[in-house]
């Protein structure tokens, strides 16, 4: 008998007990055995909790939460070929959103059960994986300015309301080197680093991103003011390929070194402030659980 892993976020839940009653009865109504059931702590937000459960011998690990807890459950299974399932309960969704999972717990959890599987991508930044995006500079400033509460009361605008607070951040002498090349200078505000592209709102900032194409698309903003932050909104919505204030490029290694530290993240995790963002990829590591032929 099949048995799962899940993976709870407790915090994101209204209804925990009943949240739990209902994934399982629909896992035994299938079949499976009843779920390993774990719930993330501040201490271990995923990630040990993950590597756990593949040792226990799971057939699945399903995440449930924010894009925080499914960053650090990928990161516990990537190279194990156990697949994870996605059960999305935040409020940014991203990786769900890049691969077409439905955002609703219960048609998620019949793709986490009986989906088609897709190996993906897993990038690493300075050592922390990510699935979606790491960032160094403005994404990273802004996203430290959004509180949990505004998040709960906000939705996604928590994030656009943080951004306008960011806009006259100065912009700080950067260097790129992609795959070893020869050293690219740029004044940037922030340098994004994408293994999908597709952010809130369907804003396309990296439209070449696929997850399992074994790059990483990169961006590199540089605006200030009013002005200059409409002129990036208006060159990703329409999708220029490279404008003075927007230049993307595509990699498989990237180190960012930055005049004075800025904060980074991973997936939304705000790191702190460094000098350095220095990314790799780990191409097919981690295998998700897709709506198949028979999703809708």
């Amino acid at each position: 008998m099949k048995r799962a892993a899940v993976i709870v976020h407790p915090r994101k839940q209204h209804d925990l007990a009943g949240f739990r009653a209902d994934v399982t009865k629909t896992m035994t109504g299938q079949g499976w055995a009843e779920p390993l059931w774990l719930e993330t702590t501040p201490d271990d937000t995923g990630e040990r909790l993950a590597r756990m459960a593949v040792e226990s011998g799971v057939d699945l690990v399903i995440s449930s939460g924010g894009d925080g807890t499914v960053t650090a459950c990928a990161a516990g299974v990537a190279g194990s070929g156990i697949p994870l399932g996605v059960l999305p309960s935040g409020t940014g969704n991203l990786l769900a959103r890049n691969l077409g999972l439905p955002l609703q717990a219960d048609a998620a959890l019949a793709v986490a059960l009986t989906g088609a599987e897709r190996r993906m991508d897993v990038g690493v930044a300075n050592g922390r994986t990510f699935v979606v995006m790491a960032g160094i500079g403005f994404d990273a400033a802004m996203l430290a300015s959004v509180s949990e509460k505004l998040k709960m009361r906000a939705g996604w605008h928590a994030y656009a309301l943080s951004a306008l607070r960011h806009l006259w951040d100065r912009v700080t002498r950067v260097e790129l080197r992609a795959d070893g090349g020869p050293p690219m200078q740029r004044w940037a505000s922030g340098v994004v680093v994408g293994n999908v592209g597709t952010l809130q709102r369907n804003i396309r900032l990296l439209p070449d991103a696929v997850p399992d194409d074994g790059i990483l698309d990169v961006a590199v903003i540089t605006a200030w003011g009013v002005v200059g932050w409409l002129g990036v909104v208006a060159d990703i919505l329409l999708l220029r390929p490279k404008t003075i204030r927007l230049t993307r490029l595509t990699c498989r290694e990237l180190v960012v070194d930055t005049r004075r530290p800025r904060p980074w993240e991973v997936d939304g995790e705000v790191i702190g402030p460094a000098r350095q963002l220095r990314v790799s990829l780990r191409p097919g590591d981690l295998v998700v659980r897709v709506p198949g032929p028979g999703h809708h």
